[in-house]
């Protein structure tokens, strides 16, 4: 007698068949052989997969990567990602590799293969975990629509945690070697540590209110699609925009094309807003003409965080002028206070001379007091330097080492 729930094999003509319930709906699934056998094998594995909740029913295997492709363009369009360029750049990679393949014959060992030959022809390793990631993606969503079962993901450890800030007297190095419709845009990442193609070169007129002195962002145009203002009281950036405003009205009345955006330049005779490839090569010659050929505009986000950090700025304030929605810049890039770490130095200061103090007078009690210490010039000299290095009046000063005669 078969239990009820267990499935059963069952022969139609001379090839054997396996039935079984899943979640509530019958299955029924070929065995392609004449042995009673085989089928009594693959219904084995199908209870094995319903036991760890992954059924792989006769349609999940069907599933393809052509299909998976086509899952996570739908969703990327239903959505409006603006990372939709960088998605179809993965793909044109996964393509050649797992493009005959059904999502089933995917499994672990393939894409650590997939990942050391990427990394065999020289790429960085953020671009190979960027590449999965998309896929991983791709498997989640139709794993949510019934249609495959996301197999494990080779974990890429990538470290390429950038530490550069800009100083001033390089940055003005810089600036100087870049054309002039080049430096507004990059004087303006200096004072305000935006992003530099989404935000700065995208900014338009609209978006700037003289009258209230305040720069917006609406929401949906950056990165975390949140709005965010700037003031531009501050001198610096109040010349900047209004130097910038001057020059595109005497644009418009000189060659009578609009110019609709705050950062613009003159392309044979056509005015247009700054590309980010246009940009990032001037960038990159004024860099090595300026000796800092690794620096890159976005170092301008880490030094603007830090400056407000030195000027003494909450965090949840700097966080709404820069746009960053955690705290995880700081820990990501090891900003700290100045100022704190300098007042826990003064305390360590004040607390450490009286906290040796005690241990040498404890030690002095201790023990037999029948015995004297053996005193000669160079403890005497020694205790001199001790007395005057914790001196108050020379707390926080290095004593002057006087060698012992």
């Amino acid at each position: 007698m078969t239990r009820r729930g267990l499935g059963r094999v069952y022969q139609r003509g001379s090839t054997w068949w396996v039935q079984y319930h899943w979640r509530g709906t019958r299955h029924q699934e070929t065995s392609d052989s004449i042995h009673r056998r085989d089928a009594v094998k693959l219904l084995r594995k199908r209870m094995a997969e319903m036991g760890t909740g992954q059924l792989r029913s006769p349609d999940i295997e069907k599933t393809t990567f052509a299909d998976l492709v086509e899952i996570i363009r739908n969703d990327y369009t239903a959505n409006r990602r603006r990372s939709t360029r960088r998605l179809e750049t993965s793909l044109k990679v996964l393509e050649p590799v797992f493009g005959r393949m059904r999502t089933c014959d995917i499994t672990l060992d393939r894409l650590n293969h997939y990942v050391s030959e990427r990394m065999a022809t020289g790429i960085a390793p953020a671009t190979a975990k960027l590449e999965l990631t998309h896929l991983h993606k791709a498997f989640r969503l139709a794993e949510r629509a019934g249609k495959a079962i996301c197999p494990p993901f080779p974990q890429i450890t990538v470290r390429n945690v950038r530490t550069g800030f800009f100083e001033r007297a390089d940055f003005e190095a810089v600036r100087s070697h870049l054309p002039d419709a080049f430096k507004g845009p990059i004087t303006f990442a200096c004072l305000t540590g935006w992003r530099v193609p989404s935000e700065i070169l995208t900014l338009r007129w609209k978006q700037v209110d003289f009258s209230a002195g305040m720069v917006r962002l609406e929401p949906g145009t950056t990165k975390n699609d949140e709005g965010r203002v700037f003031p531009f009281g501050v001198p610096d950036r109040a010349t900047l925009l209004r130097a910038q405003w001057e020059q595109a009205l005497s644009l418009e009345m000189a060659t009578g094309q609009s110019v609709p955006t705050v950062f613009h330049w003159n392309d044979r005779g056509t005015i247009k807003q700054i590309h980010p490839k246009a940009l990032y090569h001037r960038w990159k010659a004024a860099c090595k003409r300026a000796g800092v050929p690794t620096r890159i505009p976005h170092d301008f986000r880490r030094t603007a965080v830090r400056n407000l950090e030195r000027a003494g700025v909450p965090r949840s304030v700097a966080m709404k002028l820069t746009g960053h929605k955690t705290e995880a810049v700081y820990r990501r890039y090891a900003i700290v206070c100045e100022a704190d770490l300098t007042e826990g130095l003064k305390k360590l200061a004040v607390f450490m001379p009286r906290k040796v103090e005690l241990s040498y007078s404890s030690a002095t009690f201790s023990g037999n007091s029948s015995q004297k210490p053996h005193i000669i010039g160079e403890n005497m000299a020694e205790g001199a330097r001790f007395e005057n290095a914790t001196a108050p009046e020379t707390i926080g000063r290095v004593p002057e080492y006087t060698s012992p005669s």
